[in-house]
């Protein structure tokens, strides 16, 4: 995270802020104020504190990730030299901002369901700053899945295809991989989903289904009494307007890429005092 934060700043930076280099003494210390333009779910704070703390900006006054904002809040209060506070201004209020709109995608999702089931992310982050969004869905409510590829066997149909079929691809993942490891298995049939949950599998995901399909094999697994050896996550095509209606299926988890993909950034500014 230190190397995509420092690229950030170097791209941003280029070879020097020729506006502010030509216009500011280079000793001049000033206050600033971050304030927030609209409604929110603040995160990514104390990102930026460590940013600021490192170049020598003091923090006078900061809000907590995870705080309810409204329009024209404060959020942060900074101290120190104008040109490093100019500097960092877009970089840090871009990921803030970043950071902010996806916590509140996931917080309004979260509060929607009432803890129905678990709002996960999945790997649809922007490129570069996948472990940022990562939290960002923490600090909203949600559970943030995979931050990478080694956390979790999940085995998906693209796995499948090449090695012939889902109780196929989950024995040979429980014969070589460390029990330390969960193993969760896509499958499309209610067959596969009860070799799946009878074999050993830790989540089944069912991808892409219709809430009728999703209750068949639950209601088939609930009555081969092997319910509860399995998590069941649902993915695909979910959105605002139909997550309740899955939601209250029965199913643990519910991943939706939408809350990186199709989040907004909120709105802050940044105002010398």
């Amino acid at each position: 995270m230190k190397k995509i934060i420092e690229y950030m700043l170097e791209e941003d930076e280029g070879f020097g802020d020729i506006t502010s280099n030509t216009l500011i003494d280079r000793q001049k210390e000033v206050t600033a104020i971050i304030s927030s333009k609209e409604n929110g779910i603040l995160a990514g704070i104390d990102v930026i504190k460590e940013i600021l703390e490192f170049y020598n900006i003091e923090i006078i006054f900061s809000l907590k990730d995870g705080s309810e904002i409204s329009k024209n809040d404060k959020l942060l209060e900074i101290k120190g030299n104008a040109r490093t506070i100019l500097l960092l201004e877009r970089s840090i209020l871009n990921l803030m901002m970043r950071m902010s709109g996806v916590a509140t995608y996931t917080h309004n999702i979260v509060e929607k369901i009432e803890s129905k089931c678990i709002i996960a992310g999945t790997r649809k982050t922007s490129p570069g700053i996948a472990k940022f969004d990562k939290i960002a869905i923490s600090i909203g409510g949600g559970d943030t899945h995979r931050f990478s590829l080694d956390d979790l066997v999940l085995i998906k149909d693209n796995h499948i295809a090449i090695v012939g079929s889902p109780l196929k691809a989950l024995k040979l993942a429980k014969s070589k991989v460390s029990f330390s490891k969960k193993i969760e298995i896509e499958v499309e049939t209610i067959g596969d989903a009860i070799d799946c949950a009878k074999n050993g599998a830790d989540i089944i995901m069912l991808d892409n289904m219709s809430i009728v399909s999703i209750k068949n094999i639950l209601n088939e697994l609930n009555n081969l009494k092997i319910r509860d050896n399995v998590l069941i996550e649902v993915s695909g095509e979910i959105n605002n307007e139909n997550i309740l209606d899955y939601a209250t299926t029965g199913i643990d988890i519910i991943s939706l890429g939408a809350l990186t993909h199709s989040s907004r950034s909120l709105n802050f500014s940044l105002n010398i005092v």
